[in-house]
């Protein structure tokens, strides 16, 4: 595993490619930026992972978007990345974490596996939302999952 700290950093030192990794509209992505709370994975002084929160209300908050770099992906980085949002989430009184979804693929798998619940499914949402198609192993996006873990 790589040598990497957690910390909250402000919105605008968050690289735009990291996000992009995650969300693929620079529009949505600036549309929810500005108003949340950001945790990075650093590796010295590089950023190397990112989660987003936006606040909901003040007892549940969203994960806008969670991503890691190529080269940390897979080694462990992102789930003590998630573990640590979710703990200051909970420090800050937070009683409910949503987090929205592909319905295939590493995310939702990545989610359950600490705790995170289906609890809806948005159908046709990637097929509204965005201009472009998307797709992961060969398969378009059509519906997204929500997903909740109560604390």
């Amino acid at each position: 595993m790589k040598n990497f700290d957690i910390r909250k950093v402000p919105a605008d030192q968050i690289p735009l490619d990291l996000l992009l990794l995650a969300d693929p509209s620079e529009q949505l992505i600036n549309s929810y930026l500005p108003n949340s709370e950001c945790y990075a994975a650093r590796e010295g002084d590089q950023i190397v992972g990112v989660c987003v929160l936006k606040m909901h209300s003040s007892s549940t908050v969203e994960i806008k978007n969670i991503a890691m770099y190529p080269d940390c992906q897979g080694t462990g980085v992102g789930t003590k990345l998630l573990r640590h949002t979710i703990n200051q989430a909970s420090l800050n009184g937070t009683k409910k974490i949503l987090v929205k979804t592909g319905t295939f693929g590493y995310p939702p798998t990545f989610y359950q596996r600490l705790g995170f619940r289906v609890v809806a499914v948005e159908q046709d949402y990637f097929l509204t939302t965005y201009n472009e198609p998307l797709f992961e192993s060969g398969i378009q996006h059509q519906d997204r999952l929500v997903l909740e873990l109560c604390l």
